[in-house]
């Protein structure tokens, strides 16, 4: 029965009842529920080293989803290359690109060297202030956020309520190893920055590789205490490190 259906009086319950409703690792089961029974969800995407997953299980459901896809005009040339080539190879038909807004970064970032002396601001002008624009129009959104990135997604639950949204995380449960067995039976594509010590990939100033044995967030503001670029809340906050 549709969560829908249910008529719960608001949307913590219907996060509880996700939760309640689905086994840790029914990935696809969270995926099909947040994209049929929920309103009007999208996914929002980095195309970073593990979104192909997510990716194509929406691509099983629908692949006329909305893809928010957050191009914050400093990511790698490998992961502009790699969204256009994961969109054609699932048959994504409606991935929307998401800027900064121009006006932003000429009043705040008109040199492109902000992130040097204030990493939170930049994410502000370049991630933040970009998705809450884009997401206006929706009821929800999924997220690919996994327990196993550790520090502040350490207690993920498959969903959860954002302000008046309900955000999903499919992937909560799942393992590094998990990620990769099913890229690997499904013939999914690595990212092209993978092969260079890469386990997450963000903006090309902010991001390093890893090395074996770190964490895979390891790379993301090496030599700072900051976690989170700021599109993921906490009682309506924005989280940063």
């Amino acid at each position: 029965m549709p969560l829908e259906a249910l008529a719960f009086p608001d949307r913590h319950d219907l996060a509880r009842r996700i939760n309640d409703r689905f086994d840790p690792m029914d990935a696809q089961g969270v995926v099909e529920a947040a994209l049929t029974e929920n309103g009007h969800v999208a996914l929002v995407s980095s195309f970073g080293t593990e979104s192909i997953v997510l990716l194509d299980m929406v691509s099983r459901v629908d692949q006329t989803a909305p893809v928010l896809f957050l191009e914050t005009g400093m990511l790698f040339a490998e992961t502009l290359d790699y969204q256009k080539d994961v969109a054609l190879i699932l048959g994504l038909t409606n991935v929307q690109i998401v800027r900064p807004a121009p006006e932003d970064l000429a009043a705040k970032d008109p040199f492109n060297r902000l992130h040097i002396g204030n990493t939170d601001a930049c994410c502000d002008i370049r991630k933040v202030l970009p998705l809450e624009r884009a997401l206006t129009p929706f009821d929800g959104w999924i997220t690919g956020r996994k327990r196993a990135h550790g520090g502040q997604r350490a207690q993920l639950d498959l969903a959860e309520v954002e302000g008046d949204r309900l955000k999903f995380n499919p992937l909560a449960y799942w393992s590094g190893q998990e990620l990769r067995d099913y890229m690997k039976a499904h013939g999914l594509p690595n990212h092209p920055l993978t092969a260079k010590g890469f386990q997450s990939v963000g903006c090309a100033p902010c991001t390093s590789a890893t090395k074996p044995g770190e964490d895979p967030r390891a790379g993301r503001w090496r030599g700072s205490d900051k976690e989170e670029c700021g599109i993921h809340f906490i009682d309506g906050k924005a989280v940063r490190g």
